[in-house]
């Protein structure tokens, strides 16, 4: 079957309200193509589940998201994402703020439909305190019933994930030094959507990298979207890395008010992802 899409289609089926989740990690390999065409909808009251990076920044800031699952956010190399910190700040959004481990096991348990999975992760913690109406102590029913926390399933409307390659029929591989948790994001997800830097013949995906780089198969995936260099300015390793002076450019943004309407002017509030992507050649 051809799965091949677009952003905006995509995005068409998305609804208010709905929880979806981003793939990558940080300020790496995120689908920005589609967080990009997210922000030129119409969507509003999403609830984003997020290793964060840019996508938690730019769809907090625009309004986009009333609530926020996530492990961290950061840009990496600038390690507090400015534009999150904000909206964080102010209250501007509900946030469930998790551990790494939590936030994958959760993932997790929703990709293998268990209602929730045991884990030490967050012992000790006020992790447990803050989201003691979500998340609840277990004890182990065997040997010396040791207190754990049951991580309760993380259930995603849709997710986005960016991939190096990827076919026509939804089998997705990465290239770089991780896979991150995108085969999870998938997993947890009804419905579930790749972009790539470009589509090629199932044949080569073997021809491109050894098989545990084949992170997606195709009855993970609803939707292919090409998207060349469609995580920018996130990095994509090896075809990219991240584009640190965008990067700063966008940090910057969020140091006053005006600076921050130019910014989105310029490339928040473009016709399309073609038109962003020459914008940011021209700059």
């Amino acid at each position: 079957m051809d799965k091949r899409t677009t952003e905006r289609e995509a995005v068409s089926e998305l609804r208010d309200g709905m929880t979806i989740g981003i793939g990558g990690w940080g300020s790496r390999r995120k689908p920005m193509s589609v967080v990009r065409e997210i922000l030129r909808s119409d969507l509003k009251d999403l609830t984003l589940v997020t290793y964060g990076g840019p996508d938690a920044g730019l769809l907090c800031r625009t309004g986009k998201v009333r609530r926020i699952v996530y492990g961290f956010v950061s840009l990496d190399s600038i390690p507090l994402e400015p534009h999150f910190r904000i909206v964080r700040q102010t209250g501007g959004v509900e946030a469930v703020e998790l551990d790494e481990g939590m936030l994958q096991w959760g993932l997790y348990a929703a990709t293998l439909r268990l209602p929730f999975l045991p884990t030490r992760a967050g012992l000790g913690s006020d992790v447990l305190e803050i989201n003691q109406k979500w998340i609840k102590p277990v004890h182990s029913p065997y040997g010396d019933q040791e207190e754990l926390v049951a991580m309760p399933a993380i259930e995603l409307d849709a997710a986005f994930v960016h991939m190096n390659r990827a076919d026509a029929k939804g089998n997705g591989q990465y290239l770089g030094p991780d896979p991150y948790f995108d085969d999870l994001f998938c997993g947890a997800a009804k419905r579930r959507f790749v972009t790539c830097e470009r589509i090629v013949e199932t044949s080569d995906l073997v021809k491109g990298g050894p098989p545990q780089t084949l992170l997606l198969n195709r009855s993970q995936v609803d939707g292919v979207i090409e998207a060349p260099r469609g995580a920018h300015f996130t990095e994509c390793p090896p075809d990219y890395g991240r584009d640190e002076a965008f990067q700063k450019e966008y940090a910057a943004s969020a140091k006053e008010e005006a600076h921050w309407n130019d910014f989105q002017a310029k490339y928040v509030d473009t016709v399309d992802e073609a038109e962003y992507q020459k914008r940011v050649a021209e700059r």
